[in-house]
């Protein structure tokens, strides 16, 4: 027969196995305090949140930032890719995250602005200008255009109405070279694969490689917003810490700098 001591140490044993067995097959626990979060944000953020990362981790926080395509992002998070804060290019794709119920609403900010801006290398000689109609197709003769995808990355989306606005597009269309996201769009440029490109203005300023040709009236396009959220699920509270760092002085400083305008408050 087993003591009674010792029956009771193990029964406290066994029933600490079952509250691990518990844990593991439940739902995932919280992020402690201090743990390292995910950030998923629209690759044209880059500089921008390079920099305003370390001045997180300045004060105890960790981000880790996986930049890429808005599109790209938003159907990571909807298979479950562990995000804690999503920044999207553009309203749609965060309006598909919130009526899936993959964010948390009440967290969700319009944070920034953008332009959108024609580039050229740095050593392309040329006196186009944007206006109704231009010769963007002539311009770019036997070469290419590079744009973000046009029917699902922002800026592509962007780019790709002020075209249509502006009556150039059908010409444009098939000399356009189409990229995954906006940062890769702009290297195609700074890297003379094609002459020409269409970017966000803080892109442009990125990359001392490409240099602006001009603004593309901001009513050629609708209005280039960045909605950013927590994403539902485990660490909200230190995602929210991350998007309530994004709009402390020092952090609109940064985006200030970069080129970016900030939105007004609210979804």
């Amino acid at each position: 027969m087993i003591p009674e001591p010792i029956r009771r140490r193990m029964a406290a044993v066994l029933f600490g196995l079952v509250l691990v067995g518990a844990a593991l097959l439940g739902a995932p626990r919280p992020a402690p305090a201090g743990e390292a979060i995910t950030v998923f944000a629209a690759a044209s953020l880059k500089t921008a949140l390079d920099e305003i990362s370390a001045l997180y981790a300045e004060g105890g926080g960790t981000a880790v930032v996986s930049l890429g395509g808005s599109a790209a992002l938003a159907r990571q998070i909807q298979y479950g890719a562990p995000a804690q804060v999503f920044i999207s290019a553009n309203t749609a794709w965060m309006d598909a995250l919130e009526s899936g119920g993959l964010i948390d609403a009440a967290s969700r900010v319009n944070l920034l602005t953008n332009r959108l801006v024609l580039i050229a290398g740095r050593d392309v000689q040329t006196d186009l200008a944007i206006a109704q109609g231009f010769d963007l197709a002539g311009e770019l003769g036997s070469g290419k255009l590079a744009m973000a995808l046009v029917d699902a990355v922002p800026a592509g989306i962007y780019g790709k109405s002020a075209l249509q606005s502006l009556g150039v597009w059908d010409a444009v269309e098939p000399k356009v070279a189409q990229a995954d996201n906006v940062r890769a769009a702009l290297m195609l440029v700074a890297m003379g694969e094609t002459d020409f490109g269409i970017v966000y203005a803080t892109d442009a300023a990125a990359d001392p490689r490409v240099r602006v040709i001009g603004l593309f009236p901001p009513e050629s396009h609708p209005p280039i917003l960045y909605p950013a959220a927590v994403v539902a699920g485990p660490a909200q509270d230190q995602g929210q810490a991350f998007l309530d760092f994004l709009r402390t002085p020092a952090a609109t400083e940064v985006f200030l700098r970069q080129g970016f305008g900030l939105a007004e408050s609210g979804s």
